[in-house]
């Protein structure tokens, strides 16, 4: 199973550059999102938007409720502005920077098994652009920098 496991990593990470140009959010993003995080994370769900889960963070983490992922707007806040980097450290296998080896809270839910997983992890990766991975915050939190300008400017997140 390590083998496999190995080898889908590989291959993602070498197909992840000849992706990167053809990932979208309408054919690919969207469609992952709806399959993998839309019972806890759209309006459907009960989800708050971003502005609601920031008012009462409190009750919503109590409910064990996170913000909307369901549109491209709501998205791009999580990755970009205001809560910059909050969808990667969810979602980081725990190889980013500053993750520590631990893999994010929502990891898991990018697939059944560890295949799908790297897979699914590659195609977000993708569509974020090449080398725009990180878990930075907006503001410096303890050793975690805050992000920069540079790190902003390869956001691509083609719609």
């Amino acid at each position: 199973m390590q083998y496999s496991l190995l080898a889908t990593v590989v291959c993602a990470t070498i197909a992840l550059p000849a992706m990167a140009a053809d990932v979208t959010y309408r054919n690919d993003i969207a469609p992952l999102f709806k399959a993998q995080c839309a019972d806890c994370h759209s309006s459907e769900a009960k989800a708050p938007t971003l502005q609601e889960y920031k008012l009462d963070q409190k009750k919503y983490d109590k409910e064990k409720v996170g913000p909307r992922t369901d549109t491209y707007e709501n998205l791009v806040m999580l990755i970009a502005y205001p809560d910059s980097g909050a969808l990667m450290r969810r979602l980081d296998d725990g190889t980013g920077k500053f993750a520590g080896g631990k893999p994010g809270n929502m990891y898991k839910n990018l697939g059944s098994t560890d295949a799908e997983r790297v897979k699914n992890l590659a195609t977000v990766k993708a569509w974020l652009g090449e080398g725009a991975w990180n878990l930075n915050r907006w503001n410096q939190k303890g050793d975690v920098p805050g992000i920069t300008k540079e790190e902003q400017a390869k956001l691509i997140l083609k719609y």
